[in-house]
C-alpha cells in the first residue's frame, strides 16, 4: 500500500511536470516497478516528441587511440609509444580526406571526431583539423572532441578553456559530443578513469561552450561499480549546468562494455537494467530534450526496445566507422541504413523522421 501511494503520488508530479528530487530519482531506480516506469517514460517522451523518432546521416572518424590515459574500461586505448603491431593507429589528414571523398556530397549530414587523447596535440591540432574538415566538406555539421580532449588541447597549448574554445569554434567546429564524461562522483572516477580530466573540468568545458554558443551533448557510462545515488548524482549535476545555460540538445546513456579492459571481470547489466535506466534518465532530467539509445553500443534490438522507455532518438548510420564500442564488445561492424533504422522505428509504432544535429527535422518519411 505505502508503495502504491508513492507511485501515485510521484505519477501525479510527473503529470503536472513538477521537478522530481534526487530522493524521488533514487526511488525510481530501486522501488518503482519497470512497467510503471515505461508507462511514465512515454507519457513524457510523447509530451515531448509525440510519436515521433529521430536519426541521422551520419559518421565517425577516430584519428588515433594512442592516448595519455589508461582507463580501466576502455577496449580502445593504447599507450602513447604502441605500435601498429600493438593495435595502434595515428590517421592522417589524406587518410581522413580519402574516408570523406568516398561519400558523395548529399549523403551525410554530420561527421562526429573523438579519438584518444595524442600527448604531443594542442589546441592547433583540433584547429588544423576542423579547418581541412571544412576545406573539403563544408556542408558537414562538425561535432568534435569531448571535453578532455578539449581540456587537455588547452593544457598543451598553455591557454584557458574559454580561448582553446574559441579557436576552435573560428576553425569550424559546430558542437561538441558528449564522450567523457564516464561517471561524475570523484571516488568511482579514480577507480575507473585515475588521471582523466575531473567531474568539474567537464562541466566546464561544456559550460564555456554553451556560452560561447556551442551545443553540445551530454553522457553517463553505467553499469560497472557505480551505484543508483550515484547515477542521480551524475544526472542532477547536468540538470544544474542545463538550467544555467539550456546548451544541452541530448542525453546518452552508454552502458558499461566488459570486453578487452582492466575491468572484464565485471559482468555487464541486462536488458531490463538499460530500460530501468532509460526510463528514470527520462523522468529525472526534464530539462533536456532529447535521450538517445546508440545503438552501436546498445545493438539495434534493444536500442528499438528502448523506444518504448522514454527514448526519442537512435543516433545515425554510423557506417562501420567507430571501434570505440566494437573493441569492448558491441555490434563488430556497427552501420545500419537509412531504410533499417526507418523500419526499426515504424517496428514501434513511431514515426521516423530524419534530423540534422540541431534537431531540426530533414523529412517526413
Amino acid at each position: 500500500m505505502i508503495l502504491e501511494q508513492e507511485l501515485a503520488r510521484l505519477g501525479e508530479k510527473i503529470l503536472e511536470k513538477q521537478r522530481l528530487t534526487p530522493e524521488e530519482g533514487l526511488f525510481l531506480y530501486t522501488d518503482a516497478p519497470l512497467p510503471w516506469l515505461k508507462n511514465k517514460a512515454v507519457e513524457v517522451r510523447e509530451k515531448r516528441h509525440a510519436n515521433e523518432a529521430y536519426y541521422n546521416r551520419n559518421i565517425h572518424f577516430e584519428p588515433t587511440n594512442l592516448c595519455v590515459y589508461a582507463c580501466k574500461f576502455c577496449a580502445f586505448y593504447r599507450p602513447p609509444k604502441s605500435s601498429e603491431a600493438d593495435g595502434a593507429w595515428d590517421y592522417s589528414f589524406e587518410d581522413l580526406q580519402k574516408k570523406l571523398e568516398s561519400y558523395p556530397v548529399g549523403s551525410l549530414t554530420e561527421i562526429h571526431v573523438t579519438g584518444g587523447v595524442h600527448p604531443d596535440r594542442g589546441v592547433e591540432y583540433g584547429e588544423a583539423l576542423c579547418r581541412f574538415i571544412k576545406s573539403i566538406r563544408p556542408e558537414l555539421h562538425l561535432k568534435a572532441f569531448t571535453a578532455v580532449e578539449i581540456s587537455y588541447f588547452a593544457k598543451k597549448s598553455h591557454v584557458d578553456l574559454k580561448e582553446a574554445l574559441q579557436r576552435l569554434k573560428q576553425a569550424g567546429l559546430d558542437s561538441i559530443p558528449g564522450g567523457g564524461a564516464e561517471i561524475f562522483d570523484p571516488e568511482i572516477r579514480k577507480v575507473i578513469a585515475g588521471g582523466k580530466a575531473p567531474a568539474h573540468t567537464w562541466l566546464e568545458v561544456h559550460e564555456r561552450a554553451h556560452e560561447l554558443g556551442l551545443f553540445s551533448n551530454a553522457t553517463m557510462l553505467y553499469g560497472h561499480v557505480e551505484n543508483y545515488g550515484q547515477r542521480i548524482d551524475h544526472m542532477l549535476r547536468l540538470r544544474d549546468v542545463q538550467d544555467r545555460t539550456g546548451g544541452f540538445k541530448s542525453f546518452i546513456p552508454l552502458r558499461y562494455r566488459n570486453e578487452s579492459n582492466a575491468l572484464s571481470r565485471l559482468p555487464e547489466v541486462g536488458p531490463e537494467e538499460d530500460l530501468r535506466n532509460y526510463a528514470v534518465a527520462r523522468l529525472f532530467l526534464d530539462n533536456i530534450p532529447h535521450l538517445k539509445a546508440y545503438w552501436a553500443m546498445l545493438g539495434l534490438a534493444l536500442a528499438t526496445e528502448a523506444l518504448d522507455y522514454g527514448v526519442d532518438d537512435l543516433d545515425g548510420t554510423v557506417d562501420d566507422t567507430t571501434r570505440i564500442y566494437s573493441m569492448a564488445g558491441g555490434p563488430a561492424h556497427p552501420t545500419a541504413s537509412v531504410e533499417f533504422l526507418q523500419n526499426a522505428i515504424r517496428s514501434k509504432g513511431r514515426i521516423p523522421l530524419e534530423r540534422d544535429s540541431q534537431y531540426r527535422k530533414l523529412n517526413f518519411s
